[in-house]
């Protein structure tokens, strides 16, 4: 069988190698029995596993490619290209990839970045007996929603006028519109807002007198105006701006891509489960879930969050924020991350963090000190973790949690209102969580300790939904010099 064989490969791959990961040869068995059978398999693993599943992922694919597809992210793809693939090839094991939207002939396995999914799902370019392979599907949800992100530009604008001469008066009327409508409404440069709910409207209007459409033009005729969100970007110095349009939920757009073929897929814990889950199977046979998340480690992570702490929106917060990185910051050895969303906030905090501890604090960049100090964004830090050191610290300047500023938010917290449910514990806490739990595994490994400084974790009822999902922590009360 092949997840026999896919066990004997890679037991002997590993022989030679010490302290490797103890649920690699159970990962090979489950990829090749999935592969085996054809079915639709969901394996979770523990946050911080992202980095150690590929050789066990591999070495099945190597045995079974044909009819398989494997999903990766540039980044994904960059790597297996360059670093894993070679590997396999050191040890006589080969694995033919196909590249494109179209599917290959022989036994390739075909490799498709999340674009190129999309692109070859509405193309028909894929297979009803596809096996799908998706690793750190706990990203999947939104890396579809970039992939399907459809970008209307001035230039658009005058290519459909182009093609259809006739209905260019209409359409320079309805965008003349619609920017003096933009422009009224915002301020500053490259400014976020909502677009007219009649604008979608409008232009599916017109496309249904011009008959089919370019590219992406064709695209807004099957949009739902209650699933998609919409809204520009004013670039107020050339007097433009950009039409913007995103899919609130990108798993149900696209239900069939999954429900109809056998799929993998691999998301670590903490990851957004919630995403995954709204891929609902549509065969006789169950999903198969299947748990390889390690025990919780007996040693409990030092949590440093002062009982009283000014919440975010005072004005207090900044200095408060400033005078709590100092004194945590002071006299470490090790790397500090300082996170936070905000960006005005992060830039102001590093650039007086600068001014009391010099060139050891950066803004979004890795520093060359041991003991250097990052001020970043959430997102850069789960992008980067793997090419930095492991931080000593991690201190948490804000939550994770999404703003209604952000149109995308906003437009899915509207969804939810308008069904009833609690838009905050239903959507924007299980996705902080999702980012705030393998932010933190780097701790766990190396005994750092993590400060939450947002004061709405001591202050609000939702705390302590926080403080569980990091357990098993433990109370830092005071801060004592090494």
């Amino acid at each position: 069988m092949l997840e026999v064989q896919a066990h004997q490969q890679l037991k002997h791959l590993l022989r030679a190698d010490a302290g490797q990961w103890e649920h690699q040869l159970t990962l090979s068995r489950l990829v090749g029995r999935s592969l085996r059978r054809r079915d639709q398999t969901r394996i979770q693993l523990s946050a911080g596993s992202n980095e150690r599943w590929w050789l066990a992922l591999l070495v099945p694919l190597c045995l079974q490619s044909r009819n398989t597809v494997l999903v990766l992210d540039q980044q994904q793809r960059q790597r297996f290209l360059n670093l894993e693939r070679p590997r396999l090839l050191q040890s006589d094991l080969r694995l033919g990839c196909w590249s494109g939207i179209h599917p290959p002939n022989g036994d390739q396995l075909w490799l498709l970045t999340h674009d190129q999914l999309i692109t070859a799902y509405r193309l028909g370019h894929l297979r009803h007996d596809d096996h799908l392979v998706i690793p750190e599907a706990e990203h999947l949800a939104t890396r579809l929603r970039d992939a399907m992100t459809v970008k209307l530009e001035a230039r658009h604008w005058e290519e459909l006028r182009t093609a259809f001469p006739a209905t260019g008066q209409g359409l320079l009327d309805l965008h003349e519109r619609l920017s003096r409508q933009l422009f009224a409404r915002g301020s500053g440069n490259f400014r976020q807002l909502c677009m007219p709910e009649s604008a979608l409207t409008s232009v599916r209007d017109l496309l249904q007198l011009t008959g089919p459409a370019p590219e992406p033009w064709c695209q807004l005729t099957t949009m739902g105006m209650d699933t998609w969100a919409s809204w520009a970007r004013l670039d107020h110095e050339h007097l433009q701006w950009q039409w913007t349009l995103q899919p609130l939920e990108p798993l149900e757009e696209i239900q069939d891509l999954f429900n109809t073929r056998p799929w993998t897929l691999i998301h670590g814990d903490g990851g957004c489960r919630r995403a995954a889950n709204e891929t609902p199977p549509d065969r006789d046979d169950p999903v198969i879930r299947i748990d390889l998340r390690e025990p919780p480690r007996s040693e409990p992570i030092p949590i440093y969050a002062p009982r009283r702490q000014p919440l975010p929106n005072t004005e207090i917060y900044a200095s408060h924020l400033l005078d709590q990185c100092r004194r945590l910051i002071l006299g470490r050895s090790g790397l500090t991350l300082v996170l936070a969303d905000d960006t005005a906030l992060r830039q102001r905090l590093t650039s007086e963090l600068a001014a009391e501890f010099g060139s050891r604090v950066t803004l979004d960049h890795a520093s060359d000190k041991p003991n250097g100090v990052i001020c970043t964004s959430w997102s850069w830090w789960m992008t980067h973790q793997s090419t930095l050191p492991e931080p000593e610290q991690l201190i948490t300047a804000l939550l994770p949690i999404a703003s209604l500023g952000d149109p995308l938010t906003a437009a899915r917290v509207q969804v939810l209102k308008k069904q009833g449910r609690d838009w905050f514990r239903d959507l924007l806490l299980p996705e902080a969580l999702a980012i705030l739990i393998p932010a933190i595994a780097p701790l766990r490994r190396n005994g750092g300790r993590l400060a939450l400084l947002d004061g709405r974790v001591r202050s609000r009822s939702w705390g302590e939904q926080v403080f569980r999902a990091l357990e098993p922590w433990s109370s830092l009360q005071r801060l004592l010099p090494d």
